[in-house]
């Protein structure tokens, strides 16, 4: 036999938790071609992977990778971690299905600004990210927050008979166009404004194409339980399969429900409904200064918000109530993470600034979204550790980085984002599985790959299996490991040797390649 590529004598994990086993791999094309012994067999290119691991590629179940690749097509932040497959469309947000309305609250993102969005449906959009040219996969969730935004705005209210069809027409549209199911942001606007019915409602046209239902819940801090509850309450009423995002405990005065959450869970799984979840493996999180406001404050958008925050009674109610909201009761710190207007204050926490403009830290946020001219992305630490591997090694967990394709250079190497961006996979993999040992090789490289992509209904991607698509890792164990820090996070994982994706080599010994044949993927609706 002759093939394109033949990777020799690795320890190969097929991705389901298997036990590994020395072997060899046979690449024709896209495809898996033979797993085994293939020491009489020829290739083109021949790798030995002698004492490294041989994986499929990581499926990133939860990112924001969105828009990065319009920015810079070859982000390569993911594929350094050995990420192959990124799910996006998160946390209510999807550049698409979207109307000219919901296009009016895009228009003053920086993103949006470099880009244009010149496109309304899944279809388009797919397109657009074709012609640009993608190193991974891609695969879109529909956004419930567009959707609404979309349709009604950002208005505090439920929508009518009529506004909720259309919300229900464009899920469906979606859906048939290759999405993959709804996700929702029920802590940012205008999610934020849905009851759980709207949603039930919804999730019943997602069910109806078999897709899912991620979700941003309300809260995951003091009402962490209550929000469960509606969670699963979504998933019993409208039958659909339920990802629950980045789950986690946040606020020290409620560590420690880990357990309870998880026994709920545990509960609702006993009772047949698909409950799961996915988890980053740090005790910090990110999101925009927008989301810690009150909740009347952020009706109408951000627009509408500024305005509130120049009217001197507005304000001073405004900065009241901040100090109410989950990520400010909740955290221990929040770290500016890209200020354009002054630079010098990315890094620093709002305790710091407020101290060298003499005011509270809540004022000091409302002065920097003014100057900013909008919300301001932060890191904010909240987590205890236990908590931490009380989540990661309960069955029903995955992994999901909660960041985007980033890289080390041009407009989305600005900033001190999350170091989850570059090394959520990588310290997963290097610190707890392989130095901890929380659990075994093979389950965590489970968790990365095939439970994923099942989890998704991608059902050909994700194990190590002939006729599957050739998206394959070759990583050192004694070397993998997260690099990027909140000081400076710009920094690219160790240990990763080899990427495939669909059979091109994207990382060889190392080294980006810059081959750009990633693929949109569509879910079985469209087919």
């Amino acid at each position: 036999m002759k093939t394109n590529v033949i990777i020799r004598n690795g320890r190969l994990v097929d991705g389901m938790g298997n036990p590994s086993f020395r072997g060899d791999i046979g690449i024709e094309k896209e495809k898996i071609i033979a797993v085994g012994d293939l020491s009489n067999a020829e290739a083109e290119i021949e790798i030995t992977a002698k004492g490294l691991i041989v994986c499929p590629g990581f499926v990133d179940i939860h990112t924001h990778t969105d828009t990065s690749f319009l920015v810079n097509n070859k982000a390569d932040s993911k594929i350094m971690q050995g990420i192959t497959t990124e799910v996006v469309g998160n946390c209510g947000g999807s550049p698409a299905p979207i109307t000219e309305l919901g296009k009016s609250f895009q228009s003053k993102s920086n993103r949006y600004k470099l880009i244009g969005c010149d496109w309304n449906t899944v279809a388009e959009y797919h397109d657009r990210l074709e012609a640009k040219g993608l190193p991974v996969n891609v695969a879109l969730l529909i956004g419930h927050g567009t959707v609404r935004s979309s349709v009604i705005g950002y208005e505090a209210r439920e929508p009518s008979s009529k506004e909720l069809e259309s919300m229900k027409a464009l899920v469906e549209e979606g859906m048939k166009e290759g999405a993959f199911g709804l996700s929702s942001g029920l802590k940012y606007a205008p999610g934020i404004y849905a009851k759980t019915d709207e949603l039930i409602e919804l999730c019943k046209i997602v069910k109806k194409y078999n897709g899912i239902y991620a979700t941003h819940m309300r809260n995951q801090g003091d009402k962490l339980i209550e929000s469960v509850d509606e969670t699963i309450e979504i998933g019993e009423k409208s039958g659909v399969s339920i990802q629950i995002a980045h789950l986690k405990v946040k606020g020290r005065d409620n560590w420690g429900k880990a357990k309870n959450m998880l026994r709920i869970i545990d509960e609702a799984r006993e009772k047949e409904i698909d409950v799961t979840f996915d988890q980053y493996p740090y005790r910090a999180g990110s999101t925009g200064t927008f989301a810690m406001t009150p909740k009347w404050s952020r009706e109408g958008g951000v627009e509408s918000f500024l305005k509130r925050l120049r009217n001197p009674e507005e304000r001073m109610k405004i900065e009241e109530e901040i100090t109410e909201q989950e990520d400010w009761t909740g955290s221990e710190r929040i770290i500016i993470v890209k200020f354009d207007p002054e630079p010098s204050l990315e890094g620093k926490d709002l305790d710091e600034i407020g101290k060298m403009r003499g005011k509270s830290p809540q004022s000091v946020m409302c002065d920097l979204m003014l100057e900013a001219g909008g919300s301001i992305p932060t890191v904010h630490f909240y987590g205890w550790e236990e908590d931490v591997k009380e989540i990661m090694t309960h069955n029903a967990m995955m992994l999901g980085s909660d960041g985007s394709s980033l890289a080390s250079y041009g407009d989305l190497g600005k900033g001190k984002p999350h170091p989850r961006s570059y090394g959520a996979f990588t310290r997963f993999l290097g610190r707890y599985v392989l130095n901890e040992g929380v659990m075994s090789l093979e389950d965590g490289i489970r968790r990365m790959s095939s439970y994923p992509a099942q989890k998704m209904g991608i059902l050909d991607r994700g194990i190590l299996r002939t006729g599957m698509f050739a998206d394959v890792v070759i990583f050192d164990p004694e070397k993998i490991i997260d690099v990027a820090t909140y000081d400076n996070p710009h920094q690219y994982s160790k240990g990763i040797e080899y990427v495939f994706v669909n059979g091109t080599m994207a990382v060889m010994k190392g080294k980006l390649t810059g081959n750009l044949n990633g693929k949109v993927l569509k879910h079985t609706a469209y087919r």
